[in-house]
């Protein structure tokens, strides 16, 4: 029953209007009224000819105004769409760079693992053995070795064709 009554007190103070307080439940609110009848109107100063006159030519635009202001507009958005294509680009050739990078990254670890594996494979001590043992070659003794010193340039010119038999010059010392 006292559920009932509470109920019945707020809904009395609605229906009394706008001034009474608001009871809901056990809290009041008081209820302000609305902003147009706490200011009252200002009463309207009289304004001259001269200066209605001079309103009326300030929102008055010329031909030559309106002209400039849209081709002013046009430029700044031809300006903008202009630079958000830039930006667009630069963009897109950013990520192709990393693309690319990560690219040459890759193949130059494949590249790298592919040339250990050779070279891991390639036993230099067999390769001796075969060519002394199978192929019949031995050393070079010290007077089949010839030193050239050339200081000034890192190659060598031919100045005629090397012969069938492959021997350019016989030295003194050896005789066939």
């Amino acid at each position: 029953m006292a559920v009932k009554n509470r109920a019945n007190r707020g809904q009395q103070y609605r229906r009394r209007g706008s001034q009474a307080p608001y009871v809901y439940g056990n809290v009041a609110v008081e209820v302000e009224p609305a902003y147009h009848e706490q200011s009252p109107e200002r009463p309207k100063k009289k304004v001259s000819k001269q200066v209605l006159k001079n309103r009326k030519q300030a929102l008055h635009m010329n031909s030559a105004y309106v002209i400039f202001l849209t081709v002013a507009a046009v430029t700044a958005v031809i300006v903008c769409v202009n630079y958000v294509k830039l930006q667009s680009r630069i963009t897109d050739r950013s990520k192709n760079i990393t693309a690319m990078q990560k690219e040459l990254a890759n193949l130059k670890e494949e590249n790298n693992a592919k040339y250990n594996a050779v070279m891991d494979s390639v036993n230099l001590d067999e390769i001796r053995e075969r060519a002394q043992n199978q192929l019949g070659m031995v050393y070079a003794s010290p007077e089949q070795i010839v030193e050239y010193d050339n200081p000034a340039t890192d190659y060598v010119r031919q100045l005629e064709e090397i012969p069938d038999d492959g021997v350019l010059a016989q030295s003194g010392k050896r005789s066939r």
